[in-house]
């Protein structure tokens, strides 16, 4: 069977990779200190859970939705983007209208809009580090991604320079993710406004903002977008969103796309040929469901992840690391720096790589049960991504063992 060359150029997810060894060594027996989780270990709000089992009275809700979603729902999506990014669709842009398209969760979402873009030889930048899919949907769709470097001191926010120095005739696509993954970070407010300007300079470039961590920020300000700053840019915005994280719903695969009209036609053609609508059930929930309500149930959570980041940023000033801290401020990740720490040189000594970030996270996970992302799934040649998620006592010894660590030479 020869398989096409579209699939064969297409890595395996580290991600899983890592994650799939650790629930290996831990049905053995293993402690293991899982810091890989890209999802929230809370129940979802029983608001949100009632109405699921409402919905499951009706037949409706095991039938076919319309490929684009219930028209409810996109009108809620809508409604809500516009309330929490404080714009207003109707007189953003002078004759374009815009549109909700419901997916089978962000990663659907965001293959769509690049399957709806992307032709061979075109052009998308990057940010790295970056999520890790985020190359892998390029390559996938013939695309080519241009890389723009960042630095933990410059708390990972991308020079304005740099990126029109990127830019070229064959630039398609821009992709920001604020709040970000892997770094638990957002785009500071004044970095937005510049970006704004230096897109409308640009006119044939499309910008895609992922926007899955929006409400996962628990210190201020708040996220912010270039599009608050100039809102003509939203007739060439695609904004991705859905409720796997903010409603600690990664299973039931719901996320969209808020662009202008003449876009979502096209990704509605396009999911109506491979997927159909996203799931009936959950869809016709999210349709009674009042998204004001996210906010009070996330204040909770946010301590959670406020509280992992302080133990954290203590124990790596109380062992004279505070020189690889950063402060997080949003989503539940942080990228520790190896390349500052004494445990490098160790690594180095065994040969002449530039990225050492796969060999430190094996032996982090085989010698002390800590998992973790390597950087070089994120392009960021010697880190590791770790979740913040934990329950605060394991996080504390997690934390605790991986301090030592990096203090070995």
């Amino acid at each position: 069977m020869e398989l096409s060359s579209r699939v064969q150029k297409i890595s395996e997810s580290i991600t899983l990779k890592l994650n799939a060894k650790a629930t290996q060594l831990a049905s053995e027996g293993k402690k293991i200190y899982n810091l890989t989780a890209g999802q929230l270990p809370f129940r979802p709000m029983s608001e949100f859970v009632d109405l699921i089992r409402s919905e499951s009275d009706f037949i409706k809700s095991f039938q076919y939705s319309p490929v684009a979603g219930f028209p409810e729902l996109r009108k809620k999506i809508l409604q809500n983007f516009e309330e929490t990014r404080n714009v207003d669709l109707q007189n953003a842009v002078e004759g374009v209208s815009f549109d909700a398209v419901v997916s089978n969760g962000g990663k659907h979402a965001l293959t769509n809009v690049l399957g709806a873009l992307i032709d061979h030889g075109d052009e998308v930048i990057l940010f790295s580090p970056y999520w890790v899919s985020y190359p892998e949907m390029v390559k996938f769709c013939g695309g080519e991604s241009v890389i723009v470097d960042t630095t933990p001191f410059d708390v990972f926010i991308p020079s304005i320079e740099e990126i029109e120095r990127k830019i070229s005739d064959k630039t398609k696509v821009i992709i920001v993710n604020s709040p970000n993954n892997p770094t638990g970070t957002h785009y500071r407010d004044d970095w937005m406004q510049k970006f704004a300007e230096l897109m409308l300079k640009y006119p044939d470039i499309t910008i895609i903002s992922d926007e899955i961590y929006y409400e996962l920020f628990y210190y201020d300000p708040r996220p912010t977008y270039f599009y608050q700053h100039k809102p003509e840019l939203l007739k060439r915005t695609v904004i991705v969103d859905g409720i796997s994280k903010t409603l600690a719903s990664t299973g039931l695969r719901i996320g969209f796309t808020i662009a202008s009209k003449e876009l979502t036609d096209v990704i509605n053609k396009l999911q109506g040929q491979t997927t159909s609508g996203a799931n009936s059930l959950v869809q016709r929930a999210l349709c009674q469901f009042d998204f004001r309500q996210i906010p009070v149930y996330l204040e909770p959570i946010k301590r959670h992840l406020r509280d992992n980041a302080e133990v954290l940023g203590e124990a790596l000033s109380e062992h004279k690391l505070s020189h690889v801290f950063y402060q997080p401020t949003s989503a539940f990740y942080y990228l520790v720096d190896f390349s500052q720490t004494p445990v490098i040189e160790r690594f180095k000594k065994g040969g002449d790589k530039e990225d050492y970030s796969f060999e430190i996270c094996e032996e982090l996970l085989e010698k002390y049960g800590l998992a973790m992302v390597p950087g070089q799934a994120f392009g960021c040649a010697n880190t590791a991504r770790m979740s913040l998620v934990l329950e605060k006592e394991p996080f504390k010894e997690a934390t605790d063992i991986l301090v030592k660590f990096l203090l070995e030479d």
